[in-house]
Order: C-alpha cells, then structure tokens, then sequence
C-alpha cells in the first residue's frame, strides 16, 4: 500500500470577507514544496473567488456544509453540486459545531455524504466525543457510533476522510495527549479497515482540536495521524504554514 498523503485542512468557519483573499495568496505560496495536500475551507460567499485565485495552485478550496438534495425549497442551504460548480473539491461534514448548533443526525451526515459523493467531492467527516462523554469512559461507543451511522456503504480512500475533533478540544486550547490521540485514532482505523475491506487502510485521519503552530509537530507525528483539520489558526497564513511546516 502507498503511504498516505497528510492533508492540511483549513476551517475558516464564519470568518472571511473579499480582503481575506491576502491571506489565501499567502498561504497559496507557501504551500509550494509541502509534503501534503492544502485545503481551505472559507465561507460560502468566498468559494467561488478563492477557487479562481487558486487555479493552477497547490491548495484546494472546499465548503463546510451542503444539503443532502441536490436542488429544491431549502431557503438557505446549499448543494453539493452548487460547491462543485463554484470550484469546491471537498466538503467538511458532520462538524460538532453543525451536530450541536443545528442539531444533524449521524443520518443526516451520511445523506449528505453521499450527496458529496454525487458532486464528485471529497467528503471530510468529523466524529467526535464531548468532554462528559470523554470523562464518562464513553469516546469508543461515542466515535463508533458516529462512524457507523453518519459513513455510507461503498466508501473509498478517494473521496472520503475522517477528522477525529474531540469537541471540548475545540477552541478551548485544550487537547487530548498524544497517547489519547494515537488511541483513538487506531480505534477508528481497525472500524474502516473491518467495514471498508481494501479501502479503510487507505483512508486518511486527520486530527482536530486547538492544533496551533505550538503543537503542530508534537500533535501531527502521533503515529496514525494523517494531517490535521485546523480552526482558528487557519485564518492566518503565518500559523497555517508554520503548522503546515511539519510536512516539509
């Protein structure tokens, strides 16, 4: 088997407007020569311009949410096909931050994974325990479960990836050790590889959870940790690259 490429993701969540567009021309140029795939993930409005800018570059430009219909009355959502057509190659799904603000289902994400797959995107899907379920000995039966309910059947390394985010690591500067991480990351590894035979080998695991330029390396070389999924210290092209710097 090939190693897995790492992967760099950027969530930008609610933040960026047209200026932001600096920020993406400077991580678009040091991005050259990473030993990784680049991509971030800024507001809807900004897909399709950022798309352009980064044409013929190594960073991808991707959405963080979609609908699961491909058209329709849905006042306010977006299709898989309509991130698609703005330039968009993946999709962030099932964030902690999308389960718990708006409510999705383990059913939902997987609808809206297979809604990615029908835009030709790349599906990210994030699991992931909160902190009363981590203290409660519960982040196996927490992380299995969302995998089983929220990844459809005839998964492949091409077009899905998971992000483990354990939610009370989120924007709290918080974060599991190293041991906790190289865990749970193994346990979600022998899940794809029993469900997705020949395939869940092959499907990278990105980590997610207060990843800044301080913990970069100590968090992205836990063995079985195939990149990261990075909030608040993508918005800056200074932190995303210097993060970014471990695959060099």
């Amino acid at each position: 088997m090939q190693p897995r490429r790492p992967l760099l993701a950027g969530n930008w969540k609610m933040h960026g407007l047209t200026a932001s567009g600096t920020e993406l021309g400077k991580i678009i140029a040091g991005a050259t020569g990473l030993k990784a795939d680049v991509l971030v993930c800024p507001p809807f409005t900004l897909i399709a311009r950022f798309a352009e800018a980064a044409r013929h570059s190594p960073v991808m430009i991707g959405g963080q949410d979609c609908h699961a219909e491909p058209f329709g009355a849905h006042t306010g959502d977006i299709a898989a096909e309509m991130l698609a057509d703005a330039g968009a190659k993946a999709v962030i799904l099932g964030h902690s931050e999308r389960r718990v603000d708006h409510g999705e289902t383990d059913a939902e994400v997987c609808a809206k994974t297979r809604a990615a797959w029908r835009a030709g995107l790349i599906a990210i899907v994030c699991v992931g325990e909160s902190r009363a379920e981590r203290e409660g000995g519960l982040t196996r039966e927490v992380v299995g479960r969302q995998l089983a309910g929220s990844l459809p059947q005839g998964a492949a390394a091409a077009r899905l990836v998971i992000a483990y985010e354990p939610v009370w690591a989120i924007g709290t500067g918080l974060t599991p050790t190293p041991a906790d991480i190289a865990e749970v990351h193994d346990f979600i590894r022998r899940l794809l590889e029993t469900r997705f035979p020949g395939e869940g080998a092959a499907m990278r695991i990105l980590y997610g959870g207060s990843v800044k330029p301080a913990n970069a390396r100590e968090l992205l070389t836990v063995p079985g940790v195939d990149g990261a999924l990075v909030g608040g210290a993508s918005l800056k092209a200074e932190d995303f690259l210097a993060i970014g710097a471990v695959y060099r």
